[in-house]
């Protein structure tokens, strides 16, 4: 910052954008409502490096301070140990802000360690170890800590303890009543992180058996939360100071492409990036419009979302577990035990057609879920909970860290073709097997990889070195379209 004579006056150069530019408007009866005065010379606020584009109000308290800095009211000596971040309301305020998780972590790689920031803001920076950070209220209580009329005690959270104080899930497998064939699937999908669309008419299940998935996932690693949290930090929706449940998103149907793979003019996360380390649950997946669904090519592929703009490119971690759900026909109720269909073998097709051959190769697991008769649903029996599944989810999941341990990649369903070959070990008969179903099923030949990979994860969920008949067997069942439709 930089005061000299001349008209009164405030420059910001350095490519702000228009919310940096609305700070002048901000800074002046933030810093005058304070009991400061204003500077009345010429002030030009330099915001380095020059070529890079500088976004949103995170400038307005370093900008003030750095005023209040050339009028002597604070040494300079004493700032340059401080990095800076905050939102002036006029009345001198300091208001909370986006993103404060990533910005201490990665500027905890540097020099510095000290960071003042919005208190709002407090549980977020509390979190990053090895680093002192002070929340503050005002302009004016920044001042009084940086010239030593104020004490203000760096916040310190303990992340182990917030850990282990996590409270359970609301919801439980136990709930669902029947259905042994698609808990089965669905358990078998967790296990190997394998994409799952569940195909039922209306009232079958679908969206209960779906929210209750997070609960037989493994709970969050540290480095884990860490990621979700400052994905959710970005986007603004970090309710605590970590997140300690796996992600549940479900968007609707009318959503946009940019709203689900992330994007514009200021890239933000997308749902798919929310969802990481998660669930991302599209129910009635064949009403999404048709751009929307091929949009999910890159995040299912690579496990991130790639977004270029002219002065840069950004990258959002975006590895979950696809789970959606649609209606077999166009009125829902084709196959149905109870309800009559009146869709014409045209319309069904054509409603099948909206998923692309691309958007489901890269779904392992389909299947049909039928309703159950009111007798299954009155019945007392009881059903097995998301803890017990959790514990064969866990230990199939341990034995793929350790045999990919050196491969770059966790679960099954990420496989290349040469991993497949490696790791899928078929004993003669499974060959054969997996030969006639290819010929008599009129199984696809895209499912060729998908079969091994799920029936890999089914014979991981028994304990088995190699992959015997039942585990192929088990794996064709899911994948009901492959098979000839009608």
């Amino acid at each position: 910052v930089d005061i000299s004579k001349g008209l009164p006056s405030i420059s910001i150069v350095g490519l702000p954008d228009q919310a940096v530019k609305e700070s002048k408007d901000r800074l002046k009866p933030a810093i005058k409502n304070s009991g400061y005065e204003f500077p009345s010379g010429k002030i030009v606020v330099n915001l380095a490096p020059a070529d890079l584009k500088k976004e949103g109000s995170y400038f307005d308290l370093p900008i003030a301070i750095g005023i209040l800095a050339s009028l002597n009211i604070i040494k300079q000596s004493i700032i340059d140990e401080f990095y800076f971040v905050g939102e002036l309301a006029l009345d001198g305020n300091v208001r909370r802000v986006n993103g404060i998780l990533p910005m201490v972590l990665k500027l905890k790689e540097t020099n510095k360690k000290k960071f003042i920031i919005p208190y709002e803001n407090s549980f977020e920076g509390g979190i990053v170890e090895d680093v002192d950070v002070y929340p503050i209220k005002s302009l004016n209580e920044c001042v009084e800590f940086l010239t030593g009329k104020r004490e203000i005690k760096p916040v310190k959270l303990n992340i182990q303890d917030i850990f282990k104080n996590r409270e359970k899930y609301e919801v439980d497998f136990k709930e669902v009543k029947g259905q042994k064939y698609v808990k089965r699937a669905i358990e078998v999908a967790v296990s190997g992180s394998h994409n799952i669309l569940m195909i039922g008419s209306p009232g079958s299940g679908k969206t209960m058996i779906a929210r209750r998935i997070p609960t037989i996932l493994p709970s969050l690693t540290l480095e884990e939360a860490l990621e979700i949290t400052k994905i959710h930090s970005v986007s603004g929706i970090l309710n605590g100071p970590i997140v300690l449940e796996r992600p549940f998103r479900s968007p609707h149907h009318t959503i946009s492409d940019i709203a689900l793979i992330g994007g514009g003019q200021i890239p933000k996360p997308g749902e798919v990036s929310l969802a990481h380390n998660g669930v991302l649950f599209l129910d009635e997946f064949s009403e999404f419009h048709r751009d929307v669904i091929e949009s999910l090519r890159q995040p299912l592929e690579d496990g991130k979302v790639s977004i270029s703009r002219t002065r840069g490119r950004v990258e959002f971690p975006s590895r979950f577990l696809l789970v959606a759900a649609t209606n077999p026909c166009p009125c829902g109720w084709y196959g149905d035990n109870q309800r009559e269909c009146h869709c014409t073998l045209s319309q069904i097709l054509k409603y099948r057609k909206k998923l692309s051959g691309p958007i489901l190769d890269r779904i392992d697991i389909h299947i049909e879920i039928k309703s159950l008769p009111g007798k299954f649903l009155i019945e007392e029996k009881e059903e097995e909970s998301s803890e017990e599944i959790r514990k064969r989810v866990e230990k199939a999941r341990e034995i793929q860290k350790e045999r990919f341990k050196n491969e770059g990649i966790y679960f099954n369903a990420h496989m290349n073709t040469t991993q497949v070959k490696k790791y899928c070990i078929l004993t003669d008969e499974s060959k054969k097997l997996l030969q006639h179903a290819l010929e008599n099923l009129k199984i696809s030949a895209r499912a060729y990889d998908k079969i091994r990979k799920v029936a890999r994860t089914i014979a991981d969920l028994d304990n088995s070195e190699k992959i015997l008949p039942q585990h192929i067997l088990e794996a064709i069942q899911y994948r009901c379209l492959d098979r000839e439709f009608i």
